[in-house]
């Protein structure tokens, strides 16, 4: 019996090794940063949460999910968007329950102009990571992208209730393509 559990054991150890951990549980340190990042003083302040988001975020499950998150984050860093992909691909099916790997593949997919991948990945990100606010205001550019006005504007209106010092906020503002709809006179 005991050769039996010890074969057992030898057989299953790889396909253990195969398994992707539960991503770390960072949200008690996300909530805190959104609540900073909503009373920042300024964009340089509010900048700076972001970062710290950003480490949050990127902080993969195990090492090999972190060398296929950083290789493809480099390979689209240096516009190889096919090996990107790749990676993030072998990411996503390594640890479909790890939020950023749906969303770089969704980042790389909206450079490339397919931004129905890309939504595809965002909502899959969203769903496991319901306040990523970079997830949350791609998703806005790229219903924007996809020339969905309004929901663009609500997706985008709700990011920046998380953190009103993103980027994309002058979208929203006067005169930009997603500023509310005023009534004619």
């Amino acid at each position: 019996m005991k050769h039996f559990v010890l074969i057992c054991a030898l057989v299953a150890g790889p396909a253990l090794a195969e398994t992707c951990p539960d991503a770390p549980d960072h949200d008690a340190a996300l909530q805190a940063l959104i609540g900073a990042a909503r009373m920042a003083p300024d964009q340089g302040a509010a900048q700076a949460l972001s970062q710290k988001m950003w480490a949050i975020w990127t902080d993969a499950p195990d090492e090999q999910a972190q060398a296929m998150l950083d290789r493809g984050m480099s390979k689209r860093s240096s516009y190889d968007f096919l090996g990107a992909i790749q990676d993030f691909d072998r990411l996503v099916a390594y640890c479909p329950n790890y939020a950023e790997g749906y969303n770089q593949r969704a980042f790389v997919n909206y450079l490339r102009h397919d931004f129905a991948g890309a939504l595809e990945d965002l909502d899959r990100a969203i769903a496991l990571s319901p306040n990523h606010v970079a997830a949350l205001s791609g998703r806005a550019l790229t219903l924007l992208g996809l020339d969905r006005l309004e929901e663009a504007r609500a997706a985008l209106t709700y990011a920046l209730t998380l953190n009103p010092w993103l980027s994309e906020r002058s979208l929203i503002a006067e005169g930009g393509p997603l500023a509310p709809v005023g009534e004619d006179i």
